[in-house]
């Protein structure tokens, strides 16, 4: 697998470079923006990782001209801790996944194969993560191999949530996307309707009640589906 990794820090493009290499990806490495866009630009990878703060163009910039010049490559911004303007900003952008530094090696190679098996999946109507599978085509949800009946909102909040495994997504977000257009921010549509999807999900699965459950509060911001460890 080609990685494009766009990193000023030397220390940390060593670090992911090393690391990666290890377990078998070819990473292309580069210190700026600038640089960095020609180059995912160029194609010829299958994921970018993109830091944020960069030298030149910054990497939310980056990542906003590559979507709007129809540029599909996978992307994961490399973000710090603190940055959860950003990370919601380059989600609105294109952003495929993020990781916070710092970061363990293996965790960014896991979040590189989970988001690629999720995209093979989307490509053929199909998303998985861990036990659940969504079929877009046929407009089934199955966990365990037992189908759960969802209704159309139910299944289309699902399947935005699965598409973006490990991101956040805000309330607001939602609302626009599964509802289609703006509610009064202070609704507990997007809640009452997660509940209701967790409540299904773990009638068939035990494991998924409360804290188990794939889709995940977010405090303050909204929610996630979880992915595997």
């Amino acid at each position: 697998m080609n990685v494009l990794l766009v990193e000023d820090e030397p220390r940390i493009a060593d670090f992911v470079r090393d690391g990666l290499a290890e377990r078998g990806f070819r990473v292309d490495t580069c210190g700026d923006g600038d640089t960095g866009f020609e180059r995912a630009l160029a194609g010829g990878h299958d994921v970018i990782l993109l830091d944020i703060m960069l030298p030149g163009r910054d990497g939310l910039s980056v990542l906003k001209e590559l979507r709007e010049r129809g540029v599909t490559t996978p992307v994961i911004l490399l973000t710090a801790r603190n940055e959860l303007g950003d990370r919601v900003e380059g989600l609105n952008l294109g952003a495929d996944d993020y990781v916070a530094k710092p970061f363990y090696v293996e965790e960014l190679a896991a979040r590189i194969q989970a988001l690629m098996r999720r995209l093979s999946g989307d490509r053929n109507g199909r998303l998985q993560v861990d036990n659940l599978e969504l079929d877009r085509l046929e407009r089934v949800v199955t966990c365990q191999g037992h189908a759960i009946e969802l209704t159309t909102r139910e299944f289309n909040l699902l399947e935005y949530l699965m598409r973006s495994a490990g991101a956040v997504r805000t309330r607001t977000q939602i609302l626009e996307h599964v509802w289609g257009y703006d509610f009064d921010p202070s609704t507990n549509l997007v809640d009452v309707c997660i509940q209701r999807i967790r409540r299904k999900i773990a009638t068939i699965d035990a494991a998924a009640e409360g804290a188990g459950s794939p889709i995940e509060s977010v405090r303050g911001v909204g929610y996630r589906f979880r992915t595997a460890p």
